[in-house]
């Protein structure tokens, strides 16, 4: 944990660690994960001397967003049409080799 953190900072750093490496990251991984995150909640909240201006011009913190941008592998503009396709395919939808991007989306509820 970064010098001048409170027990609160350390407690979320502890949580966020613990959480990551229940869901497989590697012991590296997980602290640079929780220690991004503590950081930019102390910027956001005054508690740091420097921060980014992503970090306190951003829309939602980290928590808010669960996730939404970390990890997530299916990129801005959602799944990939090949993602979409194979989804499809185990779902059993007919006509979907003939089907855009937007029409399997749509034929998947999405």
């Amino acid at each position: 944990m970064p010098a001048g953190s409170n027990a609160k900072r350390e407690r979320q750093y502890e949580h966020i660690k613990e959480g990551a490496e229940k869901r497989g990251t590697s012991k590296g991984r997980a602290k640079e994960i929780a220690a991004r995150t503590v950081n930019k909640e102390r910027a956001r909240s005054g508690e740091s001397k420097s921060a980014s201006k992503s970090s306190t011009k951003d829309s939602k913190s980290a928590p808010e967003r669960g996730g939404q941008r970390s990890g997530n592998r299916t990129g801005p503009k959602g799944p990939t049409r090949d993602q979409l396709y194979n989804e499809a395919k185990q779902r059993g939808v007919e006509g979907r080799s003939n089907m855009t991007k937007d029409q399997l989306a749509k034929a998947l509820g999405r």
